[in-house]
């Protein structure tokens, strides 16, 4: 039976209802702008935010350097206090014998030396552990998802703890030679600032390039060492006859002589000021540029 082809005549069927509002209302309907894709952030901004985002988590940096320094005494009586022991043994017995050797008043020369001692435990511990804050952190850097930073900040608040119970020598030893510096000593804390600040960048830097290069803790420690006994911690600087270059080119003295001279009673020079504002400004610069061409390589390098 042959197939009929069954024709509808379109023209005869009734307009549907809106048929002859539809044209109008698709003109008068709003034209979707385009979507663009968002411009990609340059590595200096990626950089700069990490730095920023990982000082803004305050509680995990705090809580991990609480914990590095729990630790380290697990299960010991007087935890990390024994820092604070160790430190006076060293103070007391150097300072004894030091003050007899370079005859000098031991109540000039203790609270000198214990002061050295201190604020250089702080400044060569930033700079030593700053190189293993990424190593050290291997696998929190793997496997979580946090501003790289966080491990530097966390490397500076422990140092900072270990300075606070240290500190302690020094109250022992102003009480026992009757030592107050008066309102000048309040410059010891913009002194410790500028010494953190500097930790950050030099934690930052050091730490990248010895995540790459693992035999530059060795190297700093050892430069450390040598800067120890070039910098006036166990000798005083007028005991050095034509001092002013020796002093004027050590970094470490005019970071150390921010905190020293005003828990002593004295103000620092205007020459320290500069120096230190002048090596935290070119050391930032240095570790920003440093940070934003190689930060995303660190995860490789650990």
């Amino acid at each position: 039976m042959p197939l009929q082809t069954l024709r509808v005549d379109t023209d005869a069927l009734p307009a549907a209802v809106g048929d002859d509002e539809a044209p109008a209302a698709l003109e008068d309907a709003p034209v979707p702008e385009p979507v663009s894709a968002p411009a990609p952030t340059s590595q200096a901004v990626l950089a700069l935010l990490d730095v920023v985002e990982g000082a803004r988590a305050s509680y995990l940096w705090g809580l991990l350097g609480w914990q590095d320094i729990r630790q380290r005494y697990r299960r010991s009586k007087i935890g990390p206090f024994w820092l604070t022991i160790s430190m006076g043994v060293m103070v007391g017995a150097i300072g004894m014998l030091y003050a007899g050797l370079f005859k000098i008043e031991v109540a000039d020369y203790l609270p000198f030396i214990a002061l050295g001692f201190i604020v250089w435990g702080l400044i060569s511990g930033l700079i030593t552990d700053g190189c293993a804050a990424f190593i050290g952190a291997e696998g929190i850097i793997k496997q979580v998802g946090l501003p790289l930073s966080v491990h530097v900040y966390r490397v500076v608040w422990r140092n900072l703890i270990i300075f606070g119970h240290n500190i302690l020598i020094f109250f022992v030893v102003a009480v026992l030679f009757s030592i107050w510096p008066g309102w000048v000593g309040l410059l010891a804390l913009p002194g410790l600032a500028l010494i953190c600040l500097n930790g950050v960048w030099a934690g930052l830097l050091l730490g990248l390039v010895s995540a790459r290069f693992r035999d530059v803790p060795q190297i700093v420690a050892s430069i450390v060492q040598v800067f120890f006994f070039l910098t006036p911690i166990i000798w005083k600087p007028e005991l050095l006859p034509g001092r002013a270059l020796v002093l004027d080119l050590n970094p470490f003295f005019h970071f150390v002589e921010l905190v020293r001279a005003p828990l002593l009673g004295q103000a620092p020079g205007l020459a320290s000021w500069l120096a230190v504002l002048g090596i935290t400004l070119g050391g930032w610069l240095v570790t920003l540029a440093m940070y934003r061409r190689y930060r995303w390589r660190i995860a490789y390098w650990v």
